[in-house]
This record gives structure tokens, C-alpha cells and sequence, in this order.
């Protein structure tokens, strides 16, 4: 059990950045060590809180907070008024990130450029780098070694005060920015997105037109009609899985579960591993059973790809561009990926996940990567950091550039999910933090913690019949309710 729960904490780790290095690089998303799938703000939550837990012990030792302040001179983000202040600064600062593409189209130098239009004397040097959610954990503990700003990787919370400065408190941030408390301790704000991700469904907006769906879907019953429209009237694939890539299975599918499925926001971290049949069929096409059931029907009926074991994720990003390919599961952040990928941009439309609550609809959002500034620069460098972050956010449009959902409540966003209510997940209590670990562990699920195989196998047994959806969700629920006995936990439903 020691065994598994500690598996289970080091992939929790793990999932924590491919979780959160959505729309990043390709090479890192297909290899799933840098994966571009999901909702950070939800799914890091628990790795986060449990890790903290773990080292409550240690937590004195690690965070003097108060040092950290006076370390950076009383340097906050709400404190820089961007045009005014720090304008004679002169000093050259780093930024190690994992936007690999942004590095290679120009993108990065020109929002550089931007920037010492403003702020001429400070120079800042940048890096991207493919295999980041790894390298970033080497780099870390050296300092000096990657720079001045770096996109905080997998990381304990007790760790923050160990290498970064905060930003402000959290009360405070949270006038400036949305998830200010993704990366917090002891009340403070020591990471700010780059950009936010919502949970929803991408589409071919011409496709649906020529396929004669004149309204987008609200429920699962409606999703798979228009997907046999698709079928039906044009020669596009109406709902490509991307078996093959892994980490767009279970990473993708198990970020619709909570609130978007059941419009709660209590039942993923306070309720989901109490409950006696979490994967029951409600009746009204809700909850976790509705959710992996679509996938089911739409393999089962024909609506997707003739060979999932060969579906390509690069090669799918002009498929769906060019109107090949009719919807994906995919966070917000595959947006703008899908609208470069060839001359159609225009096309590639973001609307809310087919399921319904009392007639309503819900999305979660979170914070990609974010941003962190090294304690051990000097003075002068952490205020050029400080400035630098705040310009990002605020004035680049690198968030709305990447279809992001919006990090700054002040900068200009095009973002929008009409009619629906965009919600958080709310984290579990302090004394279940590690709860969901432990039965993912258990159970070996592994919802929102690497769980593709289970997933996967959904895809393998609609399209072979080899077992029934309610076949699988029985497995599940007797899997969920051994590792329940197992833990002790206490079943209330």
C-alpha cells in the first residue's frame, strides 16, 4: 500500500505539469513528460495539497515568509504601476519556458521587442525548451542556472519559499489576476499563469454547417446526433479520439468530471471517493457515467476514425483545420494550435461540453504553467522580473493570443463561452488532501492522475464489443468500492 500511495504521489507530480503545459510543445506532448492536457487549477490541487500534507513537518523549516518579502525589498506586483515605474532600471534578466513553438515562429522576440518599447533597459534573454517539465526540475535547485524567471514546474507548495519570491498576498492578487491561490503559501501569491484553460469541446464550425447542425449541442443525445450528421452529410470524421497519443485519453476525458458534469463543484475533490456509485447512470445524462459513455456510443456507432490505433496528433491539427475532422476533446489551450495549423484558423470554433445540469451548462477553468521569479537574483533583477511578468500578463496579449482563457481581470480578452457558468472545483479539506491519491492508487483508475489505459480501453471495447459500457462502469465501481473497503473510507452514498 506505502508502495502505491508513493507511485501514486510521484505521478500526481508528474501530472501536475502535463496538466498545466497545455499548448506547449508538440515533442513534450506526444512524449506525455511535458503533456499538453488539462485543467491545472482542479487536477493540481490534490498532488499539491497531499504533498503538503506529507511535509507539514517540514514546513517551518521551509517557508519564512516573512524572510522572502524582505528578501525582495517589499517588491509586489500591485506595488508596479507598468510605465512609470522601474523605467530606468537597467539590467539584463533570463526566462526559461517551454514554448518551443513561440521561440521558432518569432513570436517570443517580438513580444520582447514590445516590451523595450516600454522598458529599453532591461534586456531580456529567453529559452525554450523541449523537454521542460523535466529539465525545469533539474534546473531548479542550482538557481543560477536558469535565470531569472522561469514557468514553476512540479513542485511541492511547501517549496515555493524556497526558490521564488511572492508576488503579494493571495487576497491581494486576486484583484489583479484570476487563480491567484494555484501556487500559494502561508497566504502568499508566488505564481501567475501565462495563460488560463477551459474545459470544452473544439470544432470545425464550417463542418457543422455543412453538416446541417444548426444549433450547437447540449447534451450527450444531441452531441451524437450531430455526429451522425457529420457522417451523414459530409465527408469529415465526426469525432476524432486520438487513441494513439496516450496522454489525450484519460488526461482529456477525466477533466470533464465534477462540476461540468454534475454542476457541482463540491463533488470531485470533497465528494467523488465517498460515494458508493460514482458511475451509476443517473437518468438524465449527467455525472461521470454520462461522460465516458459518449465516447462509447460515438466508437460504437462509427462516428469516429476507421483505425484509432492510428490516429496522429500532429497530423491532426490540419485535419481539423481543413475540415477533415469534425470535433476533439481538448482544453481550450488546443485552440490556437488548431487555427495555425493551416489556412482555415477561422473554422476552428470552442464551445462547452455536450452535458447539461437542469438545463444548464458549466465549464472549469485553471492556469496553465506560470510564472516564477528566482529568490537568489539580485535586487535589481527581481524587480526587472517583477515588471516583465506584470507586462506579460497585462499588456502582451500573449494569453488572448494563444486562445487562452484570461489570467489578467484587467487586460482586453476575446474569450468567450456563451451561456455558460465558468466554475472551480473546489479543493478537497485539509484532512482528506491526500484522499483521491490514495484511491487512485488503490483502485488503479488514476482519474485526473494518468489514468489513459482506462480510457483507452473504453475505445477498445466499443469499437471490438468485447464488453458493454455498463460492463466497464460495473469494473469500475467495484474497483472504486474494494479500494474504498481497503482505505476505510467512509461511504455515504
Amino acid at each position: 500500500m506505502k508502495l502505491k500511495r508513493l507511485m501514486a504521489l510521484g505521478m500526481a507530480a508528474v501530472m501536475t505539469m502535463s496538466l498545466t503545459a497545455c499548448g506547449g510543445d508538440d515533442k513534450a506532448a506526444d512524449s506525455s513528460t511535458a503533456t499538453d492536457n488539462k485543467p491545472a487549477a482542479d487536477t493540481s490541487a490534490s498532488a499539491d495539497n497531499s504533498a503538503a500534507a506529507d511535509n507539514a513537518g517540514d514546513t517551518a523549516a521551509d517557508t519564512d515568509t516573512a524572510g522572502d518579502a524582505d528578501a525582495a525589498g517589499g517588491l509586489t506586483y500591485a506595488g508596479i504601476t507598468l510605465g512609470e515605474d522601474y523605467t530606468d532600471l537597467n539590467t539584463t534578466i533570463k526566462f526559461i519556458h517551454h514554448k518551443t513553438d513561440r521561440e521558432q515562429d518569432g513570436s517570443m522576440a517580438k513580444y520582447i521587442e514590445a516590451f523595450n518599447q516600454d522598458y529599453p533597459n532591461i534586456t531580456v534573454e529567453t529559452e525554450g525548451i523541449t523537454d521542460y517539465a523535466e529539465t525545469a526540475l533539474l534546473r531548479l535547485p542550482t538557481g543560477e542556472a536558469w535565470g531569472d524567471v522561469m514557468f514553476i514546474p512540479a513542485i511541492d507548495m511547501v517549496q515555493l519559499s524556497d526558490y521564488f519570491i511572492p508576488y503579494g498576498t493571495v487576497d491581494e492578487m486576486s484583484e489583479y489576476i484570476n487563480f491567484a491561490d494555484q501556487w500559494k503559501l502561508d497566504g502568499n501569491c508566488y505564481g501567475i499563469g501565462y495563460m488560463g484553460n477551459a474545459q470544452g469541446l473544439l470544432y470545425n464550425k464550417k463542418v457543422f454547417e455543412d453538416a446541417g447542425i444548426t444549433a450547437i449541442p447540449k447534451t450527450p443525445t444531441e452531441f451524437i446526433a450531430a455526429l451522425q450528421q457529420i457522417k451523414d452529410n459530409t465527408d469529415a470524421i465526426p469525432l476524432y479520439t486520438n487513441y494513439a497519443a496516450g496522454w489525450t485519453m484519460g488526461g482529456q476525458w477525466d477533466a470533464y468530471l465534477g462540476a461540468i458534469t454534475t454542476g457541482d463543484t463540491t463533488w470531485l475533490n470533497q465528494k467523488f471517493a465517498h460515494q458508493a456509485e460514482p458511475f451509476k447512470d443517473n437518468g438524465d445524462e449527467t455525472g461521470a457515467y454520462a461522460l465516458y459513455k459518449i465516447l462509447y456510443d460515438a466508437v460504437a456507432n462509427g462516428l469516429t476514425e476507421d483505425d484509432y490505433t492510428t490516429t496522429d496528433w500532429e497530423g491532426c491539427k490540419g485535419m481539423i483545420n481543413r475540415g477533415e475532422i469534425g470535433t476533439m476533446v481538448l482544453g481550450s489551450w488546443a485552440v490556437a494550435q488548431m487555427k495555425e495549423a493551416d489556412a482555415n484558423g477561422g473554422d476552428i470554433g470552442y464551445m462547452p461540453f455536450p452535458i447539461s445540469v437542469g438545463g444548464k451548462q458549466y465549464a472549469t477553468a485553471g492556469p496553465d504553467y506560470s510564472y516564477g521569479i528566482n529568490k537568489e537574483s539580485s535586487a535589481d533583477n527581481q524587480a526587472a522580473a517583477m515588471v516583465f511578468v506584470k507586462w506579460m500578463v497585462e499588456k502582451s496579449g500573449w494569453c488572448d493570443n494563444e486562445g487562452g482563457y484570461p489570467i489578467s481581470k484587467t487586460a482586453p480578452t476575446s474569450f468567450a463561452f456563451d451561456g455558460v457558468e465558468v466554475v472551480e472545483n473546489v479543493a478537497a479539506p485539509d484532512d482528506e488532501a491526500d484522499l483521491m491519491n490514495q484511491m487512485n492508487a488503490e483502485c488503479e483508475l488514476n482519474f485526473n492522475n494518468g489514468g489513459d489505459r482506462k480510457v483507452q480501453e473504453i475505445v477498445e471495447a466499443a469499437a471490438t464489443g468485447s464488453m458493454t459500457y455498463d460492463d466497464i462502469m460495473a469494473d469500475w465501481t467495484q474497483k472504486w468500492n474494494d479500494a474504498q473497503a481497503s482505505l476505510g473510507v467512509d461511504v455515504t452514498e
